[in-house]
């Protein structure tokens, strides 16, 4: 059984929450990734939140906000889906499908951030088109939308 440790990219780029929208725009440029998760600090490393390029676009750029002025607590979402690095790909793909999101941070037993698992991730690591055909169309399914009267 594939465990998350093996297909994960280990020590993503991570941010904190109050860093600016600004700074995390020039990580994502630098290191060519469209989700940061947020950590309380540096050192503990411990998960509280991800800022994802669609958070970006839709709660600054299209709120109209400035980047360099809008903080990553304004924006990120709290405490997001996490896999445990022991867990099996199973778990953290079926986490992926039913949050419908296309990247799952990774921790450790202290809730400290040790990688994060991407759609390409399981793409390219995983050796399995079936499982990655699924993953893609489960995560890319839209979500039943209730319109007001």
């Amino acid at each position: 059984m594939t465990k998350v440790n093996q297909v994960m990219t280990e020590n993503p780029t991570c941010c904190l929450a109050s860093d600016s929208i600004g700074a995390v725009v020039q990580q994502m440029q630098m290191h060519d990734v469209g989700a940061v998760p947020v950590v309380s600090d540096i050192t503990s490393r411990k998960l509280i939140g991800i800022v994802t390029d669609r958070d970006i676009a839709l709660r600054v750029v299209g709120a109209g906000r400035d980047s360099k002025g809008t903080w990553v607590a304004d924006v990120m979402t709290p405490n997001p889906v996490a896999c445990h690095d022991t867990d099996s790909i199973d778990t953290a793909i079926e986490a992926m499908s039913l949050h419908k999101v296309r990247r799952i941070p990774v921790v450790n037993d202290d809730r400290k951030l040790v990688g994060i698992v991407s759609q390409a991730d399981v793409a390219t690591r995983l050796g399995n088109t079936e499982k990655t055909a699924e993953v893609v169309e489960e995560i890319s399914k839209p979500n039943a939308v209730v319109l007001p009267r």
